[in-house]
């Protein structure tokens, strides 16, 4: 099976869910500075929100320019993480809502952790459909990155319980080392 249809309606799906999480936001009430200052936190986790799908998206195109075919298993490993970055539009809401509230800050945490668990499964679906000698398996090797951001995940979704903004910073962390696409993969390449 060719992967131009899964990188297709992969661009399609992340295109919409950026175009929600950009509707989610509303413009200032107001045209003073305090005005836009009581906005500046949801824009802030907005543009985590954006960056980190964005993120996805780039490891995403990496990951499949190493891949030579992919079978079913790909096909619904690549749902699941859809599926995850789907519900990215509704945290920022509800975080909005509740003007940046410990649980929804958590949630959100909760979130990008499974996101990125769908990201590994579906690299390990490639992986398989490809074998352990493909360009992608020697790619990924050990995987520290992925591995350091969950165990920063484990510990940013329960702080937000004492401190949300605290836990924001850590995605925002997370965000910061994942943002220059993968060299592993690049350098197989």
């Amino acid at each position: 099976m060719g992967k131009q249809r899964l990188e297709q309606f992969t661009d399609g799906v992340l295109a919409i869910i950026l175009t929600i999480t950009a509707l989610e936001i509303s413009a200032p009430e107001g045209t003073t500075w305090a005005a836009l200052e009581a906005e500046a936190p949801i824009l802030l986790v907005y543009a985590l929100s954006f960056t980190n799908v964005a993120i996805f998206w780039n490891n995403h195109h990496h990951m499949l320019h190493a891949t030579d075919r992919i079978d079913g298993y790909v096909l619904w490993a690549n749902m699941l993480l859809l599926f995850w970055l789907s519900l990215i539009p509704l945290l920022i809401h509800w975080m909005n809502d509740t003007h940046i509230a410990a649980l929804p800050t958590a949630a959100y945490g909760v979130n990008l952790a499974l996101a990125e668990i769908a990201y590994v499964l579906l690299e390990l679906a490639i992986i398989r459909c490809n074998g352990p000698e493909s360009r992608l398996a020697i790619a990924v090797g050990k995987d520290k990155k992925g591995k350091l951001s969950m165990a920063i995940y484990l510990m940013a979704v329960p702080l937000a319980f004492l401190h949300p903004w605290l836990s924001l910073a850590l995605y925002v962390f997370i965000a910061a080392i994942w943002f220059i696409p993968d060299r592993r993969i690049e350098s197989t390449l």
